[in-house]
């Protein structure tokens, strides 16, 4: 019996070709694949921002040498105990001109509401160096410091003894030969100033004209006459005497904030309220836990900040309840508030105190500005 037969060939079957469809399909997914991994080392001119980490100011923090300690610590006067939170914000930025995020981490960051893509020239100017960028936040968070210290005092009646100093002098300066660095601005015209804003503005209303300061100068009083340079900025003409002024304190107690690795001014309006809640009795927020962000000025003027979606949903994780927010940054809240938290608009900081009042008092909080209304 044979097993097979020899006479007998056998054919292959033919092939079964995909449909045009199927080839089609798998060819989108290669070139797919192959674009995501070229744009994987492909440079990006943006940085990522996103919730960064949260620091009550009723608190502690910890120190370079990982003690724990007091975040606002105040000597010269009596302190009270306190309740519930005073949290300040931050947000921390994925990338720097060194290193930017790939194009697939800020496809993710697209998608996902609590982070946002910015153009990269938004956090690091072009020309300044991630080393450059740091020491001028951290310039900027002491200054914070000094006017939410200012603005804190002042409102519970402390002389702060402020004055505004001259603190250095553009290469171009047009008060060159007639203001030195360290002198002490007394009055502008005759008039008495306090701030910069107050030079600014009689210095735009001389239109270019000359302008008299007044100055301390080792302890003797005189009088400069300096003739401001015209500039374009903004569309529009400035006047510019070429200085940069810093208000100056004389503080009547010591008080120390303890706050590393964080820059920044946008931390100032939160430093005065935790400041005036440790040196009233009783607790300033109701033992509420309540979440903030904003610049302050030494006579209370709260300005505004960035990356304001960003901390409300830090605020939002850590638990708050209560957010003030700058009454400036209103714009980029509407839409964007978390569940379960009510933000409120505040301009001074006499407005945050009233925000503050009324929580603890279980007032009308309908009744209070807000960015929804």
């Amino acid at each position: 019996m044979a097993l097979f037969d020899e006479n007998v060939t056998l054919v292959p079957a033919p092939r079964r070709r995909l449909p045009r469809g199927a080839v089609a399909g798998i060819w989108s997914l290669v070139v797919a694949l192959v674009v995501l991994l070229a744009l994987t080392f492909l440079p990006t001119a943006y940085v990522i921002q996103q919730p960064g980490p949260v620091y009550d100011t009723l608190g502690t923090a910890r120190t370079g040498d990982g003690e724990e300690v007091p975040l606002i610590s105040i000597e010269g006067a009596e302190t009270y105990p306190t309740a519930g939170t005073l949290d300040l914000l931050t947000v921390q930025v994925v990338g720097n001109r060194d290193r930017t995020p790939s194009w697939f981490e800020l496809a993710l960051a697209w998608f996902d509401r609590t982070r946002a893509v910015v153009p990269i020239d938004e956090v690091f100017p072009a020309g300044q160096t991630t080393e450059q960028r740091n020491e001028e936040s951290s310039a900027m968070m002491v200054d914070s410091q000094q006017e939410a210290t200012a603005a804190a005092l002042s409102e519970l009646g402390y002389d702060v003894g402020a004055q505004l100093t001259v603190y250095s002098l553009t290469d171009d300066s047009a008060a060159s030969g007639a203001v030195e660095t360290g002198d002490v601005i007394v009055a502008v015209d005759g008039r008495p100033v306090a701030d910069a804003a107050e030079v600014r503005a009689i210095v735009a209303e001389r239109a270019g004209e000359p302008v008299t300061l007044t100055v301390e100068r080792d302890g003797t009083a005189r009088d400069v006459t300096v003739t401001p340079r015209e500039e374009e900025a903004d569309g529009g003409t400035v006047w510019l005497l070429g200085v940069t002024l810093m208000q100056d304190y004389d503080f009547p107690l010591d008080v120390t904030i303890q706050l590393d690795n964080v820059g920044g001014p946008s931390a100032g309006m939160m430093f005065a309220l935790g400041i005036m809640d440790v040196l009233t009795p009783g607790e300033l927020n109701g033992g509420a836990d309540v979440a903030g962000t904003g610049t302050i000025t030494g006579a209370g003027d709260i300005g505004p900040i960035g990356g304001i979606r960003q901390k409300m949903w830090g605020a939002e994780d850590a638990g708050a309840e209560i957010f003030l927010a700058p009454a400036a940054n209103c714009g980029e809240v509407v839409g964007y508030v978390p569940d379960g938290l009510q933000v409120f608009a505040v301009q001074t900081l006499d407005d945050a105190l009233e925000v503050l009042e009324t929580v603890r008092d279980d007032g009308d909080l309908t009744a209070l500005a807000s960015c929804e209304s």
